[in-house]
């Protein structure tokens, strides 16, 4: 709470020593107590799950497929030893968003994670052009498939591809693991599109179902991985995190008492979900004491209205003058500095 104000008639020079202290220890780099992550242990234990049973049926569908004749089902093996290698880049991701900051590397790994998803991603949009090319020359030259090994094989996709996609949706909401569950998603889905494929030409015997099948499994992996591209690149170029406009931060912090404009806002994220601030902030000439108070004040509105943790907010002090009511918070004093918890 910001005490009341009253007025402050000090000596020029005092108010000259009290507005380059305030100056200097008012370029304040704050960490604030960011919630611990949900998703580190748990999502390791479930990565490694994913794996062992992706491996598995990757060697299955294989098999079906060139036994069966099915592009379908080989181009779902290949989708799914993309898929293996996304969930062996999101646990190493996992692994390294855990690691400790050091002095090379301020901000620790946090964007490990999104480098893993945009690598993804990328890989997603070449096996699903790879995808489109393969059923082009098959749409035109039909062939024919085992349709029964082909509805066998997608069931146990469907069973399998739909348990993995379920504990990586309850994992979290981490760009890196909703990657990878977009990616089992797009599986469970065009695994079943495959039994609905095998069952229209085991009814009518048109060949040509399989590559057409294939264009919409392509259709739907790239949709999702697109989706993945941008909110990627946009948290690589240090965009506004999305759904957080700089208005509404900028009113927020403009309405706590002592607080007279603020300029240079920068807000951007360093993993999926934590989001660093900086930004200058005009305050009265007062003592650093009061200033601390001021600042306490707006990194717990950041943090409870926006999640924002990690912030350098400097405090920039307007020119006191008598005759225009310069004034002072008086009370209790809670020292300015320097603030880092985890």
């Amino acid at each position: 709470m910001i005490p009341t104000f009253g007025c402050w008639n000090a000596p020029s020079n005092q108010r000259d020593e009290s507005r380059i202290s305030s100056k200097i220890k008012a370029n304040v780099h704050v960490h604030a107590a960011a919630p611990q992550s949900k998703t580190s242990q748990g999502a390791v234990r479930i990565l490694r799950i994913s794996l062992l049973l992706t491996f598995l049926y990757i060697v299955a569908t294989a098999v079906a497929g060139v036994r069966g004749n099915s592009l379908a089902l080989i181009s779902e093996a290949g989708h799914n030893v993309s898929d293996f290698l996304a969930l062996l880049l999101s646990l190493f991701a996992v692994y390294l968003q855990t690691r400790p900051p050091t002095s090379t590397k301020t901000f620790g790994y946090q964007r490990a994670g999104v480098l893993a998803a945009f690598v993804n991603a990328i890989s997603l949009v070449a096996l699903s052009i790879y995808i489109f090319y393969e059923g082009a020359q098959r749409l035109f030259k039909p062939v024919p498939v085992h349709s029964a090994l082909m509805i066998v094989t997608a069931a146990a996709g469907v069973l399998m591809n739909g348990i993995i996609a379920l504990l990586l949706y309850r994992s979290g909401k981490d760009v890196n693991l909703r990657s990878a569950f977009l990616h089992m998603l797009g599986d469970t889905l065009s695994t079943a599109a495959v039994i609905v494929g095998g069952w229209g030409i085991m009814l009518t015997g048109k060949y040509w179902i399989d590559p057409a099948l294939s264009f919409g499994i392509a259709a739907l992996i790239l949709w999702s991985a697109v989706g993945i591209v941008r909110e990627t690149l946009h948290i690589l170029l240090e965009g506004t995190p999305r759904g957080m406009q700089l208005e509404h931060v900028t009113q927020a912090i403009r309405g706590i008492e002592g607080v007279l404009d603020v300029h240079d806002l920068h807000i951007w994220s360093l993993g999926s979900e934590s989001h660093a601030l900086s930004c200058h902030i005009r305050i009265a000439d007062i003592p650093v004491s009061a200033s601390d108070l001021i600042l306490h004040e707006v990194n717990d509105r950041l943090r409870d209205s926006f999640h924002i943790y990690h912030t350098t907010i400097q405090l920039e002090n307007v020119v006191c003058e008598v005759a225009h009511g310069c004034v002072i918070p008086v009370g209790e004093s809670h020292g300015a500095g320097h603030r880092h918890t985890h």
